[in-house]
């Protein structure tokens, strides 16, 4: 990852935060963009961007392609409406597919025109163990579901440019967004451990191990993957 410069969206907290510290520590320019920037000491190049307004998205893209040379971006961007069915509330679907789909498919298509000139690239989405369905999670499991649909197209469009595109797919991580519903000693928190094999909650940095992985030279041969960073958890029968 030496001098790869990396491109990650949601770059200041939860998974976000722990790639961007890994590939930082593995001596590559990582660039992110956020929403809340201020009194963070980011290890890379930190760009301000509410990515729920698609004008503001559009034009921070825009200077982050002017002043880097993009080597691979990790859409991590994302958001979490959680409710069953019967009492879902359309504009929180509408967000998630939003702020999941739109924004990864404005940044791969913002950056892949330079990948495909240099005729190498990687693209990483960030997906979840939620795609296979989960409880109360309509909205949330349609955008994941809809993240790997874009992986395997564009993994398609892209291998013979030598570009690669994979999802890294989590089960529960235990990060602010998670504890936000699943309080410590929770019955929440008893329900996601019970449902993950080996017993305990992924953190940040298993998931940036493997984003790190795919990202490196070596997983060149690698494209249109679901990787599951879940504990078992996506697996039947546990």
């Amino acid at each position: 990852m030496k001098d790869k410069c990396v491109l990650i969206t949601g770059a200041t907290r939860g998974i976000g935060w722990a790639i961007s510290q890994r590939l930082a520590d593995e001596g590559a320019h990582v660039v992110g963009l956020a929403r809340h920037v201020q009194h963070i000491d980011y290890p890379g190049y930190l760009h301000a961007c509410d990515l729920a307004d698609a004008g503001q998205t559009e034009e921070q893209l825009r200077v982050v392609r002017e002043k880097y040379p993009i080597d691979a971006v990790v859409n991590n961007v994302g958001v979490v409406r959680p409710g069953p069915i019967d009492d879902l509330d359309l504009a929180a679907l509408y967000e998630a597919l939003d702020m999941n789909v739109r924004v990864a498919v404005q940044v791969v298509k913002t950056f892949v025109p330079g990948m495909k000139s240099r005729r190498q690239g990687r693209i990483i989405n960030i997906g979840s163990r939620t795609a296979y369905g989960a409880l109360d999670r309509t909205s949330y499991s349609a955008a994941k579901a809809a993240m790997n649909g874009l992986t395997r197209t564009w993994a398609l469009e892209l291998a013979s440019f030598g570009i690669t595109v994979n999802t890294v797919a989590p089960g529960p991580v235990d990060t602010e967004l998670f504890r936000e519903n699943h309080p410590y000693g929770s019955q929440a928190e008893k329900a996601a451990l019970k449902a993950i094999p080996m017993g305990r909650l992924a953190q940040p940095d298993d998931v940036a191990a493997a984003v790190t992985f795919l990202l490196r030279e070596e997983a060149g041969f690698i494209t249109g993957q679901i990787l599951g960073v879940d504990g078992g958890g996506s697996m039947v029968g546990g």
